[in-house]
C-alpha cells in the first residue's frame, strides 16, 4: 500500500472534521462510506477538490459517500481502520442519532438543543425512509459482491469452455479446469442464503453466526420433511407447495434475521451475564425458527415468486416488442436511479433471480447505461476540443478508459451529471443497447462487472454462451453509437465553452432527488481515470420403469454413474430408480430458462436427478452444469432419478419437457 494513499487518507480525514468527528468508515465497490457526528464540520469543497476524489454524495444526514473508484476505495477504508477508525456498523447510525462526544469530551452539538437536533434528524430519516431501506438492502450485499462476481465469472468461463471445447470432458486438462470453475461457483451459490443471513445479522446488530444459521436452514431438505408432516407439501407439484426448501430465498432471510435481531436483543437484556453466551443464542433460535419457517418463508415465497413472474413477463416475454420496450425504458431510467441512490434496491431483485433461476435477466440491459456514458463522453470531448475547453477534455480523457471497462463513476460525477443535459442524452442512447440485449434475452451469471469486462458473465442466454457474449458486445456498440449521435444532435458546442460549461456545472449542483452531487473545481485537473407457458408439445419422451427392458435386441445395463450412456443408446435399469428418455424439439436446446426449471424440479424432490447426453452428465440441481451439456434440438436426453421421490420427480420432468423442451 503506497505512502501516497496514506497521505491522501490523512488529508480526507482532516477535511472530514478530524478523526474525532468520524464515527465509522466502510466501503462499497467504488465509494468510501463515512458516518460523521457533525456533517457541518466537514469541508466538502476541499474534499471534492482532492485529486483522487471523483465526486461526493451527501443524501443522508451525517452520512457522506466519497467516490474514489474500485479497488482504491477498499485500500482507503483499510488505511482508515489502521489509523484507528471503526468499520461501518449499524451501531454507528445509532450513535449519531443518540448523540455522543468527541475525543475532547465536547458535545456533538454544544450549540444546538439536543432535542431539536434529534427531531430534525428523525424528520430527515422519515423523508428518506424508502431510500434508506433500499440502501440498507444494498449494504447487506456489499461485502458479498466479491464472491458474487467471482462465482459468476467462474460460471461464465465454464460455460464458454463447454461450448468452445465440446469434448472437454474427454480432455483431462480442460475437464479439470471446468470442474474447478464449477466448484468455485457452487461454493458461493449453494450457500447464498447463509452468506446473506450472516451479513444481515451484522447489519441489524444480531449475532452473525445466528443469522447465517437461519439462512442455511432455508435451503435444507428438512424443510420439505416439516412441510410434509404439516400437510403443506404438494407431492404432485412441489413447486406449488405452501412451504418447501428455499421458499422465500434471500428476501425471507433478510426479514427473518431482522426479527431475530429484535428477539436476541430483548432476550439479552433480560438474561444474566453469567449464562448469556449459552442460553441467549439457543432461546433466540428456538423462538424465531418456528414463525420463520411457517410464516416468513411462505409469505416471502409468494413475494419472490411474484418478482420473478413480473420480470419473466417483461424481460423474458414471448412477445419481442414487450422485451424491446422493457429493455429501453429500464436502461434509460437506470442512470437517474443511480444519481438518486435508488439503485441499491435492485440488488434484491438480482439476488432473487439468481437464486430462483440461476441467472439474472435485468442486469445485462442495465449494464448498457455505462456504455451510454462512454458514447456521450466521446461526443463531448470532440465538441469541447473545438471550443478550447481543455479542462473538460482532460477530465474526459482520464475517465474514458475506466468507462470502457465498466467503471462509470468518473464519467457520471466528473462529466455528465455536473453538465446536466449530457446525463440525459447518455441514458436515452443507452436505452437502445438495453433494448437489443433484452430483445435477444441475454442473461448473466452474476452482477457487478459491466462494460467490456462484463462480457465474461453474459453467458446465460438461450442462444448459447458465445452468442450471448457477442450480442452483449453488440449492445455496447449500439449504446456507444446512439448516445454519441443523440449528444451530437442535441448539445451545441458553444454550451461547452469554458465559461458556459462552468455555469452549467454550478446549476447542476443538486439532483432532483435532493442528493448533493458536487461538481468539478479548478484545483482538480484529472480523474482516475421464462416464461413457463407451453411452447410445444411434440417432444418424444419414453418412461422406463424399474426392471423394464426397452424394445430392442441390444440392452445396455446402466449402474452407478451411468458413464456409458451415448446418443441413441437403449436404457435398462436393474437398480432402484427411474429413467426417462426424451428427444429435444426446442431449437434452442437446454439454455438458461429450461435449465432453471429443471433445477426447480430437482430442488423440490428427495432424490438425485441426473441428465445424460453424448456421454456427458450433469446434476439437474445445477443450472450451469445443465447448460454446459450443450444439448441441442434432436439430441436424446437420458434422465435418471434415484431416491424416495424418484417416480414423482421423473413424472414432473417428463411433463415439463413435453411442454417446454
Amino acid at each position: 500500500m503506497s505512502q501516497d494513499y496514506r497521505e491522501n487518507v490523512q488529508t480526507l480525514i482532516r477535511y472530514l472534521g478530524g478523526a474525532g468527528n468520524i464515527i465509522s468508515v466502510t466501503n462499497c465497490m467504488t465509494r468510501l462510506r463515512v458516518v460523521v457526528k457533525d456533517a457541518s464540520a466537514a469541508d466538502e469543497e476541499k474534499l471534492k477538490a482532492q485529486e483522487d476524489v471523483m465526486g461526493l454524495v451527501h443524501d443522508r444526514e451525517n452520512y457522506i459517500e466519497i467516490v474514489v473508484g474500485p479497488g482504491k476505495c477498499r485500500k482507503y477504508a483499510d488505511l482508515c481502520h489502521e489509523m484507528g477508525l471503526a468499520s461501518g456498523t449499524e451501531e454507528a447510525f445509532e450513535s449519531v442519532e443518540t448523540g455522543g462526544s468527541d475525543k475532547n469530551g465536547k458535545s456533538d452539538r454544544e450549540h444546538t438543543d439536543r432535542k431539536s437536533f434529534k427531531e430534525e434528524m428523525r424528520k430527515g430519516q422519515k423523508e428518506s425512509r424508502l431510500k434508506s431501506g433500499l440502501k440498507m438492502i444494498g449494504d447487506i450485499f456489499v461485502p458479498l459482491i466479491p464472491g458474487i462476481i467471482t462465482a459468476g465469472l467462474c460460471a461464465g468461463f465454464a460455460s464458454l469452455i463447454a461450448q468452445a471445447v465440446p469434448d472437454y470432458n474427454d480432455k483431462k486438462v480442460w475437464s479439470l479446469i471446468w470442474q474447478l470453475l464449477t466448484v468455485l461457483n457452487l461454493s458461493f451459490m449453494s450457500y447464498l442464503t447463509a452468506w446473506a443471513g450472516y451479513r444481515a445479522a451484522e447489519k441489524f446488530g444480531a449475532t452473525p453466526i445466528l443469522g447465517g444459521m437461519l439462512g442455511m436452514i432455508t435451503t435444507l431438505d428438512g424443510i420439505n420433511q416439516i412441510s410434509l408432516l404439516l400437510g403443506l407439501y404438494n407431492e404432485e407439484s412441489p413447486l406449488d407447495s405452501i412451504l418447501r426448501a428455499g421458499k422465500g430465498g434471500v428476501l425471507a432471510v433478510i426479514i427473518g434475521v431482522f426479527l431475530l435481531s429484535k428477539v436476541e436483543k430483548k432476550i439479552r437484556s433480560l438474561m444474566p451475564e453469567s449464562v448469556d453466551i449459552i442460553f441467549t443464542p439457543l432461546l433466540t433460535l428456538l423462538i424465531c425458527v418456528i414463525p420463520y419457517i411457517l410464516i416468513v418463508m411462505p409469505l416471502l415465497g409468494y413475494v419472490s415468486g411474484g418478482i420473478v413472474w413480473v420480470f419473466s413477463k417483461l424481460c423474458m416475454s414471448e412477445n419481442l416488442l414487450v422485451r424491446i420496450i422493457a429493455g429501453y425504458i429500464s436502461t434509460a431510467l437506470f442512470l437517474p436511479l443511480v444519481a438518486a441512490g435508488m439503485h441499491h434496491g435492485l440488488v434484491a431483485l438480482y439476488s432473487v433471480q439468481l437464486q430462483e433461476l440461476g441467472y439474472v435477466t435485468l442486469y445485462p440491459a442495465l449494464a448498457m447505461a455505462g456504455a451510454g456514458q462512454v458514447g456521450t463522453a466521446i461526443a463531448l470531448w470532440l465538441k469541447a476540443k473545438k471550443v478550447g475547453n481543455q479542462k473538460l477534455c482532460t477530465v474526459i480523457s482520464g475517465a474514458l478508459p475506466a468507462g470502457f471497462l465498466g467503471i462509470g463513476e468518473p464519467l457520471i460525477y466528473g462529466v455528465t451529471l455536473p453538465l446536466g443535459k449530457p446525463f440525459i442524452t447518455a441514458g436515452l442512447g443507452a436505452g437502445f443497447g438495453g433494448a437489443l440485449v433484452m430483445a435477444f434475452e441475454v442473461a448473466s451469471t452474476t452482477w457487478g462487472p459491466s462494460g467490456l469486462l462484463g462480457a465474461f458473465v453474459m453467458t446465460a442466454g438461450p442462444r448459447g454462451a458465445v452468442a450471448s457474449v457477442l450480442i452483449y458486445l453488440a449492445g455496447l456498440v449500439v449504446a456507444y453509437i446512439c448516445s454519441f449521435i443523440i449528444t451530437v444532435v442535441t448539445i451545441d458546442k458553444q454550451e461547452l465553452a469554458p465559461e458556459n460549461a462552468e455555469s452549467m456545472k454550478k446549476g447542476a449542483g443538486t439532483s432532483k432527488s435532493g442528493n448533493r452531487i458536487l461538481p468539478e473545481t479548478d484545483e482538480r485537473q484529472k480523474l482516475n481515470a421464462e416464461s413457463t407457458e407451453p411452447r410445444k408439445s411434440s417432444g418424444a419422451a419414453k418412461m422406463i420403469s424399474v426392471g423394464e427392458k426397452p424394445p430392442t435386441s441390444q440392452n445396455t445395463m446402466l449402474s452407478g454413474d451411468y458413464p456409458s450412456v451415448r446418443h441413441g443408446d437403449p436404457i435398462f435399469m436393474e437398480s432402484s430408480g427411474e429413467v426417462l428418455e426424451y428427444t429435444i424439439t426446442d431449437p434452442a436446446g437446454i439454455h438458461a430458462r429450461p435449465a432453471g426449471n429443471l433445477k426447480k424440479i430437482a430442488d423440490s424432490y428427495d432424490c438425485d436427478l441426473t441428465v445424460f447426453v453424448h456421454g456427458k452428465k450433469a446434476s439437474a440441481g445445477s443450472v450451469i452444469a445443465l447448460m454446459n451439456l450443450g444439448a441441442k434440438e434432436g439430441d436424446k436426453l437420458v434422465v435418471t432419478a434415484k431416491g424416495r421421490d424418484a417416480a414423482a420427480a421423473i413424472r414432473d420432468v417428463e411433463a415439463f419437457m413435453r411442454r417446454s423442451l
